[in-house]
């Protein structure tokens, strides 16, 4: 089986909807934003994936669904960096250095998501900001934005 578009996302499905048999596929953060790869279900089903639209997979997706059947996206935990800034102030100073080392962040209300880094850890004790190393998923893929300094 050749899968060339998401169905949409789990996440947006009625709770009927949701009572079909799903079937999993397990990716590293890195494989989400590959658009051609050979895949695995946790059933043992070997399909091929390759998306006609430049899109990155996200936690959730659905590669393939019938009357009954779905096979949608998971995603492996992470080793990260859980950062939990107290103010504004330290926000922005982590973001800067973030930023200053082109490392790719996500964020949610309260906490900023980076891939472990020892140096980014020792930084954060210098900079005295609180922090929980963890293995955690995520929803979408570290993507690094294209950047030069001319």
């Amino acid at each position: 089986m050749i899968i060339e578009e998401i169905q949409g996302n789990i996440a947006n499905l009625s709770a009927e909807e949701k009572n079909k048999h799903i079937e999993k596929v397990y990716l590293e953060n890195s494989d989400l934003v590959k658009r051609i790869q050979r895949v695995t279900t946790d059933h043992g089903n070997e399909i091929g994936i390759r998306l006609k639209n430049p899109i990155d997979l996200e936690y959730g997706d659905i590669l393939y669904q019938d009357a009954d059947n779905m096979i949608v996206v998971d995603v492996n935990a992470e080793d990260l960096l859980v950062i939990k800034p107290r103010s504004l102030k330290e926000m922005g100073d982590i973001a800067h250095q973030l930023g200053n080392r082109h490392m790719p962040a996500q964020f949610t209300e309260t906490e900023v998501l980076v891939q472990y880094d020892y140096l980014v850890e020792d930084l954060l004790i210098e900079l005295d900001i609180p922090y929980s190393h963890e293995d955690r998923k995520v929803n979408k893929a570290f993507r690094h934005i294209g950047h030069s300094h001319d």
